[in-house]
C-alpha cells in the first residue's frame, strides 16, 4: 500500500543540504562554539587552577661593580697578606741557617761539651763513639777520652794541693799561680791537641792525624812524668815537692795532700804510655803510612778556602808587580 500512497505527480525529492552527516556531527556535538566560548567561565577556571604551571628560572640580578675605593683596600690587604708571608719564609729560613751554622761542618748538631740550653755557649763539637768510631777502636778511643778526663780532675787537685802548701808556706805562691795556669792551658789544649786528633784518626782512618797524635802524646807523656817528679816551685804536686812539704814544719797535711796528687800523676803517666803503645798497634794494622800523611796533608791544604784565597791574593799580587815593573 506504500506504493500507492506515493503522489506519482509529486516531483523528485530535493536533498536538504543540513542533512549531511557532517553538518548533523557538528551540530550535535556539545563543544561550544567559537562565538560562545567565555574564557571567565566557571569551568574554564576550575581547569586552570588544576593545570601546572611550570616554574620560570630565577633572573640573577646585574650585581653592582665595586667603587675604586673598595679594590684599593682589597690590593693593600693582598699586599699585606704577602709581606706577612715573606717574613715568615725569611725568619723560617734565618733559624734554618742558623741552626747549620751550630752543626758546623759534620751536618750534625753539636753535642760536646753538654751544657743545658739555657747556657749561653753553645756545644762546639759533635761526639758519638757508637755513631763515629768504628766497634774495633771504640774501647781504645774511649779509653783515651777517660784518660783526658782523668789528667783535668788530676790537674784541679794538683791546684788544690798547691794551695794547702801555699797556705802552710808563704813561699808556695809560684807553685800556686803555675798549677791554676797548667789548669787552664793543659785542659783545652790536651782535649785539642792529642784526644781530638786520635779520634778522627780512629774515625776517618786518618794517618796524618795520626802522626799529630804521635808527635802531640809524646810530649804529654813527658809532660806528665815531670808532673809526678814534682820539681819545686814548677806548680805540680809530684814526689819531691811533696816530701819537701813534709819535711817542712806544719807542712804533713799538705804534703799527704801533694803526695796523692803524685801518686795520680805517676798513675797517668803509666797509663798513658800503655795507651800509646796499643794505638801505635792499631795504627800499624790500618796500613797507615807516612806517605798517606803528606798526601792527606798536601790534600787538606790545597782544599783549604783560606790558603786558596791567600794563594789567589799572593798570585794576584805577584802578576800586578811584573806588568808595574815592565812598563
Amino acid at each position: 500500500m506504500s506504493e500507492f500512497d506515493d503522489n506519482p505527480f509529486a516531483g523528485p525529492p530535493t536533498s536538504n543540504p543540513f542533512n549531511d552527516p557532517s553538518v548533523t556531527q557538528v551540530t550535535n556535538s556539545s563543544v561550544e562554539p567559537v562565538d560562545q566560548f567565555n574564557p571567565f567561565n566557571a569551568e574554564s577556571s576550575d581547569g586552570l587552577a588544576t593545570r601546572t604551571i611550570p616554574a620560570q628560572p630565577a633572573v640573577l640580578q646585574p650585581t653592582a661593580e665595586p667603587s675604586p675605593q673598595a679594590k684599593a683596600s682589597v690590593a693593600q690587604a693582598n699586599l699585606l697578606r704577602q709581606q706577612e708571608e715573606l717574613e715568615r719564609k725569611a725568619a723560617e729560613l734565618d733559624r734554618r741557617e742558623q741552626e747549620l751554622k751550630s752543626r758546623g761542618p759534620t751536618g750534625k748538631e753539636n753535642n760536646w761539651p753538654p751544657l743545658p740550653k739555657s747556657f749561653p755557649i753553645k756545644p762546639c763539637f759533635y761526639q758519638d763513639f757508637s755513631e763515629d768510631i768504628p766497634q774495633q777502636y771504640q774501647r781504645v778511643c774511649k779509653m783515651m777520652y777517660y784518660l783526658w778526663m782523668f789528667h783535668c780532675m788530676i790537674l784541679f787537685l794538683n791546684l788544690l794541693a798547691c794551695l794547702a802548701y801555699f797556705i802552710t808556706n808563704k813561699n808556695g805562691g809560684t807553685s800556686f799561680g803555675l798549677s791554676i795556669l797548667w789548669l787552664i792551658l793543659f785542659t783545652p789544649c790536651s782535649f785539642l791537641c792529642w784526644f781530638r786528633p786520635v779520634y778522627k784518626a780512629f774515625k776517618t782512618d786518618s794517618s796524618f792525624n795520626f802522626f799529630f797524635f804521635f808527635f802531640v802524646f809524646f810530649f804529654q807523656v813527658v809532660i806528665l812524668i815531670i808532673q809526678a817528679v814534682g820539681i819545686p816551685d814548677w806548680g805540680n804536686s809530684g814526689w819531691i815537692a811533696a816530701f819537701t812539704a813534709i819535711g817542712q814544719v806544719g807542712g804533713t797535711a799538705a804534703g799527704a795532700i801533694m803526695m796523692i796528687v803524685a801518686i795520680l800523676f805517676t798513675i797517668c803517666a803509666v797509663m798513658s804510655i800503655i795507651l800509646l803503645k796499643m794505638v801505635h798497634s792499631m795504627y800499624r794494622s790500618t796500613g797507615a803510612s807516612f806517605q798517606k800523611a803528606q798526601q792527606e796533608f798536601s790534600q787538606g791544604v790545597f782544599t783549604n778556602k783560606t790558603f786558596q784565597s791567600a794563594a789567589a791574593g799572593a798570585a794576584s799580587s805577584a802578576a800586578q808587580g811584573a806588568f808595574q815593573g815592565n812598563p
